[in-house]
């Protein structure tokens, strides 16, 4: 008995020639018939030359190993993972690969219990020492979603990712490089005398026409065309083509991208269609590869096009530009809605609620004749500069 009162089961014993003493448990807690069943266990140790008290630390070492890994960050992160279902098969796998790459070399298997703001810090810091400013932010993020995870599963009792806020770096928003509207005439005379490969011509001049992300344009397919209805639908996401990284990219906003198609488009198609369609093909691409039909077209390509026309990709105009262009083009017309040119760009919405009546509308009666307007407006363009408020009083 202690002196407070409370009543613990031990056992006096000698050991190496030391007398030491064994804590069985609490009494009452402990009964009587366990108590004995514990002593005798701890008889059975010193008997076969076992120190029982260093057994017994030896097995909560061992239990408390087992905890940590369950707790481990690494488990943890596994488990935050394995609820993104809805996750693009390319998205996931890129998270992933930063996870491994940036954050669990540091703290991958250290208890999510144990872990402060300074150590979640450490890899956070070492990206942006290397100045990979984008992947700093983007682990941070994951780091917070995943130890708020670890709290809503009980496993610490607050978030110390929180208070990494503002000790990152802001990368600077890359302006991709456009030509102005003055310029129109001169590209389109550039286009047309390029000598290169027919199908990269007809790739410029329809992503002139309809101004889609590099992705939505290299990966798609014959199917995703209705020539009937006029329209092409770039899909949430695409059937994957073996060996080909980022072929299941669809429409990046993760929803369904209606883009109607004008007179000029659907020719240019037309003569693609005679290029690259081959019954059986499973690939069905319609920008193929210059060496394999089964593969599309790099992602340099259009940009290297451009480079042989004169251009400077990183000063003057490169593929993604084309989208600035044409959107200068329709704002300054004052023919168009705003809903109707956003939804057109692809662009997020930043409120939630007014996205859902948007996408909902679509817009797509309004969108046709806007593609068209834009259409005729380039072809108006062809030999000099004309306005695109000059030109919207003329319809």
């Amino acid at each position: 008995m202690h002196p407070n009162g409370s009543k613990y089961w031990q056992l006096g014993y000698r050991f190496d020639g030391k007398q030491k003493v064994f804590s069985i448990g609490v009494y009452p807690a402990v009964s009587l018939a366990d108590a004995r069943q514990r002593r005798d266990e701890a008889k059975r140790l010193l008997a076969q030359g076992i120190d029982p008290n260093a057994k017994k630390q030896a097995d909560e070492k061992v239990l408390q190993e087992k905890r940590d890994k369950t707790r481990s960050f690494r488990v943890v992160a596994k488990s935050w993972f394995a609820t993104k279902t809805k996750w693009s098969e390319d998205y996931a796998d890129t998270v992933w690969k930063r996870l491994e790459t940036y954050v669990f070399p540091d703290i991958g298997d250290r208890n999510v219990s144990e872990l402060d703001t300074g150590d979640l810090l450490v890899p956070v810091k070492k990206a942006e020492t290397l100045g990979y400013l984008e992947i700093a932010m983007r682990i941070k993020q994951y780091i917070t979603a995943i130890l708020r995870h670890a709290v809503q599963q009980k496993l610490m009792r607050h978030n110390p990712a929180y208070d990494m806020e503002g000790a990152v770096q802001k990368p600077e928003t890359e302006h991709r490089p456009a030509l102005e509207l003055e310029e129109i005439p001169l590209l389109l005379e550039r286009i047309d005398a390029y000598k290169g490969r027919g199908l990269t011509t007809l790739a410029i001049k329809l992503n002139l026409l309809i101004f889609i992300r590099s992705s939505e344009l290299r990966f798609a397919r014959w199917s995703e065309i209705d020539f009937k209805s006029k329209l092409w639908v770039i899909p949430e996401q695409r059937e994957a083509i073996e060996n080909v990284k980022h072929s299941t990219r669809g429409a990046k906003m993760k929803r369904q991208h209606f883009v109607p198609l004008c007179r000029q488009a659907l020719k240019i198609l037309k003569e693609i269609r005679q290029l690259t369609y081959e019954e059986g093909n499973e690939a069905e691409l319609i920008f193929t590869g210059c060496y394999d039909s089964f593969k599309p077209m790099s992602e340099n390509t259009i940009n290297k096009a451009l480079r042989k026309m004169g251009y400077d990709t990183t000063q003057d105009i490169c593929g993604h530009g084309f989208r600035t262009l044409a959107c200068s083009a329709l704002i300054e017309s004052g023919l168009w809605s705003e809903d109707a040119v956003e939804l057109q760009m692809s662009h997020k919405e930043s409120n939630s609620v007014r996205a859902a009546y948007t996408h909902k509308a679509k817009h797509l009666d309004q969108r046709r004749l806007m593609l068209q307007w834009w259409a005729d407006f380039l072809d108006e363009n062809r030999y000099e500069m004309v306005r695109p408020f000059e030109f919207a009083q003329k319809q």
